[in-house]
C-alpha cells in the first residue's frame, strides 16, 4: 500500500472486556489481524533500535511488516534485524542513515526511538516524504520543535502518534482515574500530584574510546560536538549491555543536551493524565514555581559549567498553577503515580493500583457503562501500535495526539528551565512564551549543529 492512502476498515475490540483477544483488532470480514494478506497489512520501519525501540517494533509484527530498520550503532541494527527475522519474517533491510528509510516509497509509516534531541528532525523529514509517524516520548527537546511539529501535521496531513502508552496499554487504571475526575466522583479538583522519582546523580565520567560500530558522530546529530565519555562499570537489567555511566546509550536522559531528565521521562507520563483529567489538554499553566531542587553540577545563566557529569536534576519540588485554581504538584518524592485531591476525597493512581475511598465506593456505586470509552473516544485498545493503525486507516489522530502531548510537555520542558535559572516563570498559554523574561524565552528553542538543521 502507499504511504498516502488510507488502510483498509479495521475494526478494533475493546481491551478491558474482551479474553483471550486483548490487543487484537479485526477486518470487516471478521479476520483476525494475522490473517491478512501481506498487501493488506501496511509496511512499517524503525528507527532508533535499542530498547524501546525493540519493544515496540516486536509489540507490532501482529499489524505490521517491517520492510526496514535503521540505527547509527551498527552492531544494534545488526542484532535486531536478526530478531525481526525470526519465525518465518522477512529480515528487513539495515541502514545506518535513516533518510535512506525515508526515500523507499514502500514505507507506509515509521516508528521513532531514537534519544529525544534527534525525534524532531526525523519526524519532520517524515513527514514531507509522506509517511505517518509512531514517535516515542518525549516527543521533543524543547517547547519550539512541539510547535513546528504540530505545523507539519497539519500541512501534510499525517498521521501522528505520541509513545505515550499509559494512555492505552498500561492504561486501564488511568481512564478510570480520568473518568473518576470528569465524572466529579471526588468533586471540584483542588489539587494534583505527581510523584516521577527522583535520579542518582553520576561519578566524574572520563573520555574514552567510542564503542566500535557505533557513529558517535551521528548519534550526536542535532547536538554539540563533544568527546564520548563512559566507565567501565556496565548497566544490569532494562538498559543492560551498556555502561552504567556515559553520555550515550540509556544514561542520555541524564543530560539536558539530549533530554529533560526524570521532568520529560516519568512527567511525560503522569503529568499527561494529570492534564487529561483536568481538561487542560488545549492549554497550560499560568506559573511554574521551583520549590525545592537539587541539580547535580553548577549552573551559569542556565547552562552547566562541568560538563563530565550528568546535568539534569536529581531531586525536585514543582509546583505549577492549572487553570480553575488547580495547584499541581510534580515531585520526586513519595510512591510513583498521581494523587487527585478534590472537595469531596481523593485517590491515588499508579500502573500497580488505584486505590482510595472514592474507589472503594465503586463497590455500591460503580462507574456507569460506557465511561471508560467515552474518555477515550471509542473502544479502547490494548496496543498503541493498533490504535495507530486504526488512525492510518481513518485518517484521524490518534489517543496519544502531538497538540495534547506538546500542551503538557511544555509544563516539564518549563519545569526544567525554571530550575536551571532559579527562579519562577510565568507563562502564556494563548502565546505559549514565558510573560516579561527574554533569557528563558531563549530556552524554548534550540540551535542544530551545522550539517544537522531541519530539513524542511
Amino acid at each position: 500500500m502507499s504511504g498516502s492512502q488510507p488502510l483498509s476498515r479495521r475494526r478494533f475490540v475493546q481491551s478491558a472486556a474482551a479474553v483471550g483477544t486483548a490487543g487484537m483488532y479485526f477486518t470487516s470480514t471478521g479476520r483476525a489481524a494475522a490473517d491478512l494478506s501481506p498487501n493488506e497489512r501496511p509496511v512499517f520501519a524503525t528507527i532508533g533500535l535499542r530498547n524501546q525501540g525493540w519493544s515496540i517494533t516486536s509489540k507490532s509484527f501482529r499489524f505490521a511488516d517491517f520492510a526496514a530498520l535503521a540505527d547509527v550503532d551498527q552492531n544494534v541494527l545488526e542484532q535486531n534485524r536478526s530478531k525481526v527475522g525470526r519465525d518465518g519474517r522477512k529480515t528487513p533491510d539495515g541502514y545506518a542513515d535513516y533518510r535512506e528509510v525515508l526515500d523507499r516509497k514502500d514505507i507506509d509509516a515509521v516508528m521513532i526511538a531514537t534519544p529525544d534531541h534527534w525525534h524532531t528532525k526525523i519526524a519532520v523529514e517524515a513527514m514531507l516524504a509522506g509517511k505517518d509517524v509512531y514517535c516515542e516520548k518525549p516527543l521533543t527537546l524543547t517547547i519550539d520543535e512541539g510547535k513546528l511539529i504540530e505545523q507539519m501535521v497539519k500541512k501534510t496531513g499525517r498521521v501522528f502518534q505520541v509513545g505515550t502508552m499509559q494512555r492505552s496499554e498500561s492504561g486501564q487504571r488511568f481512564l478510570q482515574a480520568v473518568a473518576m475526575v470528569q465524572l466529579g466522583r471526588i468533586g471540584t479538583i483542588k489539587r494534583v500530584t505527581c510523584g516521577i522519582n527522583s535520579m542518582s546523580p553520576s561519578p566524574v565520567i572520563p573520555v574514552t574510546d567510542v564503542p566500535k560500530g557505533l557513529d558517535w558522530d551521528r548519534w550526536l546529530g542535532p547536538a554539540p560536538k563533544v568527546d564520548y565519555r563512559a566507565l567501565p562499570e556496565m548497566r544490569k537489567g532494562y538498559g543492560g549491555g551498556v555502561p552504567l555511566y556515559s553520555n550515550c546509550h540509556y544514561a542520555f536522559r541524564n543530560w539536558h543536551e539530549y533530554s529533560g531528565g526524570k521532568l520529560t521521562d516519568w512527567g511525560a507520563h503522569h503529568v499527561d493524565i494529570a492534564c487529561w483529567a483536568l481538561g487542560a489538554t488545549e492549554t497550560g499553566p499560568s506559573k511554574v514555581t521551583p520549590l525545592e531542587y537539587t541539580l547535580p553540577v553548577n549552573y551559569k545563566d542556565g547552562q552547566p559549567t562541568v560538563h563530565d557529569q550528568y546535568n539534569a536534576a536529581t531531586k525536585f519540588k514543582i509546583k505549577v498553577d492549572m487553570p480553575n485554581d488547580v495547584e499541581m504538584i510534580i515531585t520526586s518524592e513519595g510512591d510513583n503515580g498521581i494523587m487527585f485531591e478534590g472537595t469531596k476525597g481523593r485517590f491515588f493512581v499508579n500502573r500497580g493500583k488505584i486505590v482510595g475511598k472514592p474507589i472503594e465506593d465503586w463497590k455500591t456505586n460503580p462507574l456507569p457503562d460506557g465511561a471508560i470509552e467515552n474518555v477515550y473516544g471509542g473502544p479502547v485498545s490494548a496496543n498503541h501500535t493498533a490504535n495507530f493503525i486504526e488512525g492510518m486507516r481513518s485518517r484521524k489522530q490518534p489517543i496519544s495526539d502531538v497538540w495534547s502531548h506538546n500542551r503538557m510537555l511544555e509544563i516539564c520542558h518549563l519545569s526544567n528551565i525554571a530550575m536551571r535559572l532559579d527562579r519562577a516563570l510565568e507563562w502564556d498559554p494563548a502565546k505559549r512564551e514565558v510573560i516579561g523574561d527574554s533569557q528563558a524565552n531563549g530556552f524554548l528553542s534550540r540551535e542544530s549543529r551545522k550539517g544537522y538543521e531541519i530539513n524542511l
